[in-house]
């Protein structure tokens, strides 16, 4: 089992935001830290709007990860609200408030209460790369396929020119 990955949070508004909990799991295995909004009063989310929901909290990212902002899976079955751009990411160096940016794509108004859990934080490694240019890629079987290339045999296959 690899080492816990220690996540610093700080409130950025602690006397106004204690009663709204900090990220948790919701059970012991879970992959992700359930996020919730701190807004100082209800705010509805029409279909087709998006908005950035605040959470209050600012967090020291461990570098050689990133945090990457995730949809809660019941609020997209049940009401159409996700992430407009899943997944966000936070970055190591990230030193602002975190904000979800959250979508109504269902058919009814959502209403965003403070506490609601509004996303879920996944702490995941990332790799640093350098860039390099070149003049011609390896080869490989998929080449130029994409866009269903590599489903079950049944889309259509790019040709090579």
């Amino acid at each position: 089992m690899e080492p816990v990955i220690p996540l610093r949070v700080c409130r950025l508004r602690p006397e106004a935001d204690n009663d709204v909990p900090l990220p948790e799991a919701m059970s012991a295995q879970a992959a992700g830290l359930d996020v919730r909004a701190a807004v100082t009063e209800p705010i509805t989310l029409h279909p087709g709007d998006r908005l950035a929901v605040p959470t209050g909290l600012s967090m020291a990212v461990p570098p050689g990860t990133e945090i990457q902002v995730r949809p809660r899976s019941g609020l997209a079955l049940r009401h159409g609200v996700t992430i407009i751009n899943a997944p966000g990411t936070i970055d190591s160096d990230y030193r602002g408030e975190v904000k979800v940016l959250l979508a109504n794509l269902g058919s009814e108004p959502f209403v965003i209460e403070r506490g609601m859990r509004i996303a879920q934080l996944v702490v995941a490694r990332v790799a640093q790369v350098s860039v390099e240019q070149v003049e011609i890629l390896d080869a490989t079987e998929r080449g130029e396929g994409g866009f269903g290339s590599t489903g079950s045999g049944t889309e259509a296959r790019l040709q090579p020119q």
